[in-house]
């Protein structure tokens, strides 16, 4: 049985929209907080994958495009996204697959995203940011530009929160206290993005 076009429209648009667009509150922030991440956005590298074993990079590549492949269809902006988001992740001392599971829920991957409070691109970060810690040509929907602050912003309220993941989460989403976004994210990273390095046998049989 066909399923009415109204339902059929509904769950294209679903698909299509952000559900969980970020909308993180504008705090004071001390002056050497705001320094080191004024530093960290301004910071430009052109990303790289980076692993302490080399081999796994091009294994991480790989799987993670595989993975994402419905979603981006062209193979050569999946892996520029996928290159980016691991290097800005490392950098800031989060992990790849976390962050993927973030953008999964924040903007399903619409590097061009707008929440209905202002949140932009694919980690949905909050224009107030630019004028905070950034540059006044800071544009949050160039990919590398903001997946480097909202990498840079999810590393401040984990540190903020003292390590505590949840709660970190509840401030990027401001929702603090609310236990649903933190765990759509987890649940996101889990089950879609969970990835482990092979063993040594594995890994030199790969090669």
């Amino acid at each position: 049985m066909r399923a009415p076009l109204f339902a059929v429209l509904a769950v294209a648009l679903l698909a299509a929209t952000p559900a969980w667009a970020g909308a993180q509150r504008e705090e004071a922030l001390a002056a050497n907080v705001a320094s080191a991440m004024s530093r960290s956005v301004s910071d430009i590298n052109a990303p790289r994958l980076v692993f302490e074993d080399p081999r796994e990079g091009p294994l991480w590549l790989a799987e993670m495009s595989r993975r994402l492949q419905s979603r981006i269809p062209d193979q050569w902006m999946r892996e520029r996204l996928l290159t980016a988001v691991q290097y800005e992740a490392t950098r800031a001392g989060l992990d790849p697959q976390l962050v993927l599971g973030l953008i999964q829920v924040e903007s399903g991957f619409n590097k061009y995203a707008i929440s209905p409070v202002g949140a932009r691109g694919l980690m949905q970060v909050m224009p107030f940011w630019v004028r905070s810690i950034g540059a006044p040509g800071h544009n949050l929907f160039e990919l590398t530009t903001n997946l480097r602050y909202g990498c840079t912003i999810l590393r401040h309220y984990i540190d903020m929160e003292g390590g505590n993941l949840f709660r970190a989460l509840g401030r990027y989403n401001g929702s603090l206290g609310q236990a649903t976004y933190p765990n759509l994210v987890v649940g996101a990273w889990k089950r879609h993005w969970l990835w482990l390095p092979p063993s040594g046998d594995k890994l030199a049989a790969a090669f």
